[in-house]
């Protein structure tokens, strides 16, 4: 396994990552109604690319293969953590949170934030993050829950 930046031309696989996420994990935690607005199998492929080159995240990957991504900003918000549907519980996102938060340190940041959903909340709290606020965002005209989480960051 190895985390490295995202490369130009990967765009595809990371929505492969996101959709399988998010349709074979967080399915647990959210009715179709909301899993199918959060991530919609006919997403514009152009609006895709732009926004994964714009968080230009890490990436996991496995035996040639992209199974997870997370993106750190400078200003310390994750924005994307998925890890794939077909790898869950393999240490593939502890690695990867781990990573980000040396990331972190690297940067001096003194918070990390995030909006988490239902399904990540626990994963998140393993690591010291905690809920600032319950929330529901709207896509595509059904709500979401998810929760702003924050983990204060030890200056020096």
């Amino acid at each position: 396994m190895q985390i490295r930046r995202f490369k130009p031309g990967e765009e595809a696989a990371l929505f492969e990552v996101h959709y399988s996420a998010i349709h074979q994990v967080a399915s647990h935690d959210y009715s179709l109604e909301q899993i199918e607005a959060w991530a919609p199998p006919d997403l514009d492929p152009a609006l895709w690319e732009r926004r994964i080159r714009d968080i230009n995240p890490y990436v996991v990957e496995l035996d040639g293969c992209v199974v997870a991504y997370a993106d750190l900003q400078a200003n310390g918000y994750i924005d994307h953590f998925f890890v794939s549907g077909a790898h869950p519980g393999r240490g593939l996102g502890s690695m990867l949170m781990t990573h980000i938060l040396k990331e972190a340190q690297s940067l001096d940041l003194l918070e990390l934030t995030s909006d988490v959903s239902r399904t990540a909340q626990g994963f998140y709290e393993r690591f010291g993050f905690r809920v600032v606020e319950q929330r529901t965002p709207v896509r595509r005209g059904v709500a979401i829950p998810n929760a702003l989480m924050r983990l204060e960051l030890k200056s020096g």
